[in-house]
């Protein structure tokens, strides 16, 4: 793709939406220790729990480090596949490759990845092996992929596979991704790879996210002209002011076909905190806050549609069964899986941040 003068829009691809099938999901098993505590074990246990529920409908691939592989393919089901791969950490939406595909073939747009932040205000460094990650997986699946000029994370796009993406200012707009570039001219990027028409933007992302407030932390496509964002009923939480301007946003808007977007909620759960065990469990860092009473990005919105299946986070035991009932309500005929994901949680994302989904042709 890289030697076409043509862009992958002209092409004649787009990115489809979360929602249309997928071949395969990609996931990369945790072991940083200053990121996941004791030595990333309980963290490895919640990874084998979201991947046996996505393997119910879709397969599965994990990335593995090679002092890993061994332990990671013991622990994992045998239907699972284990690839030997280096990786910084275990973000697959962020660094796997976002899809493209023109109905014959698939192609693999591969962002630059500087850990959300790079020298102003990234999570670790260096990040040069989770780089190139998503070129490798394109090589494996026998697919091309695309290097664009942009740094960017996937999870801080979402699509609807009709030629809309959301995303948010806070994050695609912060001084440590692009900013010798304009809001202008980061929109034609994202047209020009993605094969869009419309970009939504939101202005914030949820309430101390570290990833500079990714959309799919607040928001989640439900189909074409139709979303769900996380709710905030107390008026005395910052989270409160935020999904109020999300929504304010969302409603003024029209999609790239000209519908106006349904916008269902979803509660908050807590707010939930870091405690003090947990946090003394994990190693000293630089770039990453793990201290105690340190307050978790927690979001029901963070979850994966694949394959007639949403996987989503049991969180908070005062709201999981109500996310439950909304996302079935949603999504009729779906199975809705909760799968117990603090620990994904206590590294700073949860289900969708951690695997990324491989289209179906």
């Amino acid at each position: 793709m890289n030697n076409l003068s043509n862009s992958p829009k002209a092409n004649g691809f787009r990115m489809p939406g979360e929602h249309e099938p997928h071949a395969g999901i990609w996931m990369a098993w945790p072991d940083r220790a200053d990121n996941w505590r004791n030595g990333a074990k309980p963290a490895q246990e919640a990874f084998i729990k979201v991947a046996m529920a996505i393997s119910k409908t879709t397969p599965v691939t994990m990335i593995v480090n090679e002092s890993q592989y061994q332990n990671a393919r013991h622990r994992l089901p045998s239907d699972i596949k284990v690839v030997e791969m280096s990786a910084d950490d275990s973000w697959m939406r962020d660094i796997g490759p976002s899809y493209v595909t023109d109905g014959k073939e698939r192609v693999g747009i591969d962002w630059e990845f500087n850990a959300w932040g790079g020298l102003v205000d990234g999570l670790y460094y260096p990040w040069n092996k989770d780089d190139e990650v998503a070129a490798k997986i394109c090589e494996i699946l026998g697919d091309r992929s695309c290097r664009a000029p942009l740094i960017l994370e996937g999870g801080s796009i979402h699509t609807d596979g009709e030629g809309t993406l959301y995303t948010t200012e806070e994050c695609l707009l912060h001084p440590s991704r692009n900013p010798d570039l304009t809001k202008e001219e980061i929109e034609h990027q994202l047209k020009e790879h993605l094969g869009l028409e419309k970009i939504i933007w939101l202005p914030s992302g949820l309430y101390n996210d570290e990833t500079n407030g990714h959309v799919d932390n607040i928001l989640h496509v439900v189909k074409p002209g139709e979303v769900v964002i996380t709710w905030c009923n107390d008026e005395f939480d910052p989270q409160y002011e935020i999904s109020r301007k999300a929504y304010d946003a969302l409603c003024t808007e029209t999609d790239a076909k000209g519908r106006n977007i349904v916008v269902h909620k979803l509660p908050m759960p807590g707010p939930l905190f870091i405690t003090e065990e947990e946090a003394n469990g994990i190693d000293a860092s630089n770039g990453m806050e793990r201290t105690p009473g340190e307050r978790l990005a927690a979001s029901y919105a963070n979850f994966l549609i694949t394959n007639n299946q949403i996987v989503y986070p049991l969180l908070d035991a005062k709201y999981d069964e109500e996310a439950r009932h909304i996302l079935s309500e949603l999504f009729p005929g779906y199975e809705v899986t909760g799968v117990k994901a603090r620990e994904i949680l206590l590294g700073g994302g949860n289900i969708h941040c951690i695997t990324q989904q491989i289209p179906k042709i």
